[in-house]
């Protein structure tokens, strides 16, 4: 992810250092700002020769940082997000009536809660400028911890290591199915229960795949897959229209239930634990205003939402 500032914030070499980390060639950062490749290929030879060392290991087209250049792009980041703390204070003063604002998310609270979350948000502050990064649960954290996001969305998150937690749940975790399933009418069922059928099965390095293998534990049945995706949106659609059963918590398909297009049946086993919503930001961070504006709304819709508050 580039570091997005004003052109008057960063020199014009150290902006188009950072968009070629992020980018990952030349090319790629022209395309991406704009701008001549040959005009960055210059700034980045001079912003090497100004500081006396190789920012790039070069291979062909593609570049990796060298260790300087990881050193440089974490200076630029910290420098950055001090930068929006200071603009944040004088934000304040102005009564939030600019300002920015990034936030990272996991699908199902992307597809749920967080519409109505920003809607208010918006409408409260119609100055502050949002941006929203979908991914798995981990690299929700990454990007907080490394200052390319101001609060996380998450889902049993391997490491709080340099986080703080603003709100936290333990979530059901369930199967889903279409109300014609077999399994439609039980109260509750075990993971044995549910793959004697078909199933739509999570990707490694989604958090639930993690909950489900450890809850099969020295058991690993092989699941009678119908799919295996990185997707709690398709799983979700391949249980309502493929006769297959998914697996995760009420997040995310809170309409279909409604509707009655799909039946959620919690799961119950004794290896099984429970799945934990987090929101998270930077521990050790300066008070923004800005963020905590929208955790005070987070919060509020958070203890409203019924898959939230059970």
């Amino acid at each position: 992810m580039a570091i997005k500032t004003p052109d008057s914030f960063l020199a014009i070499g150290h902006r188009y250092f950072a968009a070629v980390a992020a980018a990952g060639s030349i090319r790629a950062a022209s395309r991406e700002l704009n701008v001549a490749a040959s005009a960055i290929s210059r700034q980045l030879l001079l912003l090497e020769a100004q500081l006396g060392i190789d920012l790039f290991e070069r291979h062909g087209r593609q570049l990796k940082l060298t260790a300087a250049g990881e050193a440089l792009l974490a200076g630029l980041r910290n420098a950055n997000a001090q930068y929006e703390t200071v603009m944040d204070q004088l934000t304040a003063l102005r009564g939030l009536k600019r300002g920015k604002l990034r936030v990272a998310t996991v699908e199902s609270i992307s597809a749920s809660l967080l519409p109505a979350l920003l809607i208010a948000f918006a409408d409260a502050y119609p100055g502050i400028d949002v941006s929203v990064t979908v991914a798995g649960s981990d690299a929700v954290t990454e990007l907080v911890r490394q200052h390319e996001a101001d609060l996380g969305f998450t889902f049993n998150p391997i490491s709080l290591e340099g986080l703080a937690v603003e709100f936290t749940r333990d979530m059901q975790l369930g199967a889903i199915m279409a109300p014609g399933h077999p399994l439609a009418k039980a109260r509750r069922l075990s993971l044995g229960d549910c793959l004697a059928h078909p199933v739509a099965w999570p990707s490694r390095g989604l958090s639930l795949r993690a909950i489900l293998d450890r809850a099969l534990g020295s058991r690993r049945s092989v699941p009678r897959m119908r799919v295996e995706c990185n997707s709690l949106r398709l799983m979700a659609a391949l249980a309502r229209d493929g006769n297959c059963i998914g697996f995760q918590t009420e997040i995310g398909v809170e309409d279909d239930l409604a509707a009655g297009s799909l039946v959620f049946v919690p799961l119950v086993m004794r290896k099984l634990p429970l799945d934990q919503f987090m929101v998270v930001r930077r521990s050790g961070s300066k008070a923004r205003p800005v963020i905590d504006a929208f955790l005070a709304i987070a919060r509020q819709h958070l203890r409203d939402s019924p898959a939230v508050r059970k």
